[in-house]
């Protein structure tokens, strides 16, 4: 069910105790949707859970994201910012810094302060140009290099998240599909506004991660 839409929905979370989604719920137990292998243990099926590829190879994946947001942001044109993107009161603008804000929420968790689903509803200046989105996406993006190159980088490093602790390597796993999404969201975007991108990301640059199918809900 789609609480947004849905207020039966959201009373349902209440009662549960739930206080975020996605949740995934069975009688009076519930486990947040965040991970693949909380999902799999609550169900109690006999499937292959956790990341495919290595942090190493996370790593780059999420670096290439970023590097393909920083492209899409300036080509978007500047009066369609304010526009809503399908489906829910987020701007371009909004969806623009959020593509980064995930990857920074990854990085105060290795730091020691507990994601919490705060940090993604975080926006930017309601009047943030396009040269403030860039800006922003290079500090986290730099930001995020300096950190891999630091070393603290061990896959089963312990963070702390409001769906409780989980390793590096299924956080970073989760950050680097979660940016990911949204670039594709940005790239269709694009297109809706009739802006042609020349080297858009293919099939085999979101391979090996749990994308949802569909690039907007529903």
């Amino acid at each position: 069910m789609n609480v947004l839409e849905d207020p039966d929905g959201l009373a349902e979370l209440k009662r549960l105790g739930a206080r975020s989604v996605p949740v995934l719920s069975r009688g009076d137990k519930f486990t947040f949707g965040q991970s693949t292998k909380q999902i799999v243990d609550f169900l109690g099926l006999n499937e292959k859970s956790g990341p495919e590829l290595s942090t190493d190879e996370l790593a780059a994946r999420v670096d290439k994201y970023m590097g393909a947001a920083l492209e899409l942001i300036p080509m978007m044109p500047y009066d369609r910012l304010g526009t809503f993107v399908p489906g829910r009161p987020r701007s371009y603008r909004t969806l623009g810094f959020h593509m980064f804000r995930v990857v920074a929420a990854f990085l105060d968790a290795n730091e020691g302060t507990t994601l919490v689903q705060a940090a993604f509803r975080e926006e930017p200046a309601a009047d943030a140009d396009t040269a403030a989105l860039v800006a922003y996406g290079e500090s986290v993006r730099r930001r995020f290099n300096e950190w891999w190159a630091a070393g603290d980088t061990a896959p089963a490093k312990v963070l702390p998240t409001y769906y409780g602790p989980q390793s590096l390597h299924e956080l970073m796993e989760r950050t680097t599909w979660h940016c990911g999404q949204h670039v594709r969201q940005y790239m269709m975007l694009l297109e809706k506004e009739g802006v042609s991108h020349p080297t858009p990301l293919k099939p085999p640059d979101f391979t090996k991660l749990p994308f949802p199918k569909n690039v907007w809900d529903g």
